[in-house]
This record gives structure tokens, C-alpha cells and sequence, in this order.
């Protein structure tokens, strides 16, 4: 299951999506709208994809990760559109015959997706607004460490 919705994520089914009897582990991660960026208060975000090359990257990345950690399975739904503090942005769920690989697959593909998939995150802010990456952005530390600044979050 790999998709992208402007709908609340139902992460039960995302989690069934990768349930197994090979699998020792099963770790469910929820990425979360918080209040506050660097000392800015966050009013709410909104979420930009390119939905069929962000997709088709979604399962490309699972199969790397999974290849890499030895998962019995890998899910990951993403929100778009406006997002209030507190609600889910993206739910990933992954499976695994233990519970090393599987929390050490959700750390790795996480990073992968922000990376990667063209999804990109704009934070709303009580003073204006940013896209996350660009100059503007109070997380900028993370575009000077080399990554892609268009697709971080």
C-alpha cells in the first residue's frame, strides 16, 4: 500500500497492509503537525506532490528498504493538501522477523522519503510562510548539509 490522500490516513489499514506470520515485529510510525519550528509557532501546514512520480518513488524506496533491513513488509500512506497542528502527515508501517531491522527500516526510509519523493512541505507560520528547504526556512541546517533542498521536510 503506497498512496497519497487529502484524507486522514486510516493507519489500521496501513498496518494490516504489512502484517505477516514471518514477521517478529511490527513498528508503526506517525509523523505528526507539531506547534513550533526553531522558536516560530506553527499555525498549519500544506502539503505539494507530484502524485504519480511520488508514488511510483514511495515503492521504489520500499523495495530498496526492504531489500536492505530483510522486511516482511512495507506500507506508507502520505497527506496532501492543508494540514492542522496535531493531525497525521504520514503514516508508515513496516514489518520485519525482528524489531531491529524494523525500527532501523522506519529511521531509513523516512530519511529517504523527505530526501527523495517529490512531496514538499510548506509551514505556516503566526509571521508568514516557508517552504521547507528554501532559504527562508528556520531548519535550514539541513539544506547545508548537502541534501536536495526542494524535496526536504
Amino acid at each position: 500500500m503506497f498512496a497519497l490522500t487529502d484524507a486522514p490516513i486510516d493507519d489500521a489499514a496501513v498496518r494490516r497492509a504489512v502484517e505477516t506470520t514471518a514477521a517478529g515485529a511490527v513498528v508503526v510510525f506517525h509523523g505528526t503537525v507539531r506547534d513550533a519550528t526553531k522558536g516560530r509557532r506553527v499555525r498549519f501546514l500544506e502539503y505539494e506532490a507530484y502524485p504519480a512520480m511520488a508514488v511510483a518513488q514511495l515503492r521504489a524506496l520500499a523495495g530498496a528498504v526492504t531489500a536492505a533491513h530483510g522486511l516482511t513488509g512495507l506500507a506508507c500512506v502520505h497527506r496532501v493538501g492543508r494540514l492542522a497542528l496535531g493531525e497525521t502527515a504520514v503514516v508508515l508501517a513496516v514489518s520485519a522477523p525482528h524489531r531491529g531491522a524494523a525500527l532501523a527500516a522506519v529511521d531509513d526510509f523516512i530519511v529517504r522519503l523527505k530526501r527523495d519523493v517529490p512531496i514538499w512541505k510548506k509551514e505556516h507560520f503566526e509571521d508568514g510562510a516557508v517552504w521547507v528547504g528554501s532559504p527562508d526556512d528556520p531548519q535550514g541546517e539541513r539544506a547545508s548539509a548537502g541534501r536536495r533542498t526542494e524535496t526536504n521536510r
